[in-house]
């Protein structure tokens, strides 16, 4: 059996959060589509998913053809069936995570982040598959008391702490 090990840079545009995840039915295009316009409608979003049989095309949803042209995108770097991805703008992930993991064809959420992305995939003779990611960089050390308070007052300023 042939099987190499790949290395994609993911394209996640200035002010974008993605969400890239494993699902396994046509329908998921619409559903992510519902979960995120339902849960925040405010939210520029795009969303690609790649079909594993059949036509095996990638289907599109999104309110912001930009976005969704990113997502075609970065499908198509990745090459590997069942996956999606979806963009944010004026939104985060953590605003819809939990509602995509409910979503009953999600199988697995690979990653949710701003950070820059590299998606290491495995090829072999049948296809492309996705192994994991790399989110972001190293950790350069431990949190002082002064960077957990920067910390604690952000999670404060920005709403998600009282």
């Amino acid at each position: 059996m042939n099987l190499e090990i790949h290395s994609i840079k993911i394209d996640i545009p200035d002010g974008c959060n993605i969400i890239l995840g494993q699902t396994h039915f046509i329908k998921t295009a619409e559903d992510l589509y519902e979960i995120v316009a339902t849960t925040v409608p405010q939210a520029k979003f795009g969303i690609a998913f790649t079909e594993a049989s059949g036509p095996c095309l990638i289907r599109t949803e999104g309110n912001d053809d930009e976005l969704t042209g990113v997502c075609v995108r970065n499908l198509q770097a990745i090459g590997a069936g069942h996956v999606f991805c979806i963009l944010l703008r004026d939104a985060y992930p953590i605003n819809i995570l939990n509602q995509i993991k409910n979503c009953p064809e999600v199988c697995t959420i690979y990653c949710a982040t701003a950070n820059p992305l590299q998606v290491i995939v495995a090829s072999t003779t049948q296809g492309w598959g996705v192994l994991g990611v790399i989110d972001g960089f190293p950790p350069k050390g431990v949190e002082s008391d002064d960077d957990r308070q920067q910390r604690r007052d952000f999670l404060r300023t920005i709403g998600y702490k009282r």
